[in-house]
């Protein structure tokens, strides 16, 4: 129990670091995800600022109690990250009952917008942290090479977890309608003389013509006398 407690601490660390990191690291981040916090319309908007920073704060927190390899920060940080991860998914259901449509900034660049997959996976993350909370204040004797294998294979989960926004969005890519392109007007009126079978060359020698003269027929040479 206590390696499945090790790849849990470790999974949930790398989402909440690469999660907090994410949003202030990069140009106009940190805004964009402010934006993404007054755009869901759960709190006032002069407030999503300050909420944005909290919402920081507490994830970078969290990642260093899971972090730290004790009992006692242990707990504190999986109770906090079942805490915030639920509070996410119901803020999200709240959201979309409202009718707000905003990208997912969980992880800063993603784009995707916030529905039902956001919150299935803040609840299995946050059943998770569940699970490993009673072994968390009971540890026992480990092999350390074991532990070591154990942590790896959390970093991996936790990273692909950061990534999935990017990877469905790899794997099932949404291309936007090709544009209608109206050609030049010499385009559009090659285009007319095509359909009816006559070219620029046919009206030049039409207006070139002699007044009276029949465009189908040739005119008899005049007769001497």
């Amino acid at each position: 129990m206590q390696y499945l407690v090790i790849v849990i601490r470790c999974l949930l660390g790398t989402v909440f670091l690469v999660a907090s990191l994410s949003k202030v690291t990069g140009r106009g981040a940190f805004a964009a995800f402010t934006a993404s916090i007054r755009d869901l319309r759960l709190v006032p908007a002069r407030a999503a600022r300050p909420v944005a920073r909290a919402v920081v704060a507490v994830e970078f927190a969290i990642w260093v109690l899971l972090a730290v390899p004790a009992p006692v920060t242990g707990m504190a940080g999986l109770l906090a990250a079942m805490s915030l991860l639920l509070v996410f998914g119901v803020g999200i259901l709240a959201a979309r009952r409202r009718g707000a449509r905003t990208g997912c900034r969980c992880f800063g660049g993603s784009t995707g917008t916030l529905g039902l997959p956001h919150v299935v996976r803040n609840v299995v993350l946050a059943a998770l942290a569940a699970v490993a909370v009673p072994a968390t204040m009971r540890p026992t004797p480990t092999n350390v090479g074991a532990a070591v294998l154990a942590a790896v294979a959390g970093l991996v989960l936790g990273g692909l977890v950061a990534a999935g926004d990017d990877l469905a969005e790899l794997l099932h890519p949404t291309f936007p309608a090709p544009a209608r392109h109206r050609g030049p007007p010499s385009h559009r009126t090659e285009t007319d003389n095509a359909g009816t079978g006559r070219g620029p060359g046919a009206r030049r020698a039409d207006r070139h013509r002699e007044p009276g003269a029949h465009p189908g027929r040739r005119q008899a040479a005049p007769r001497a006398r």
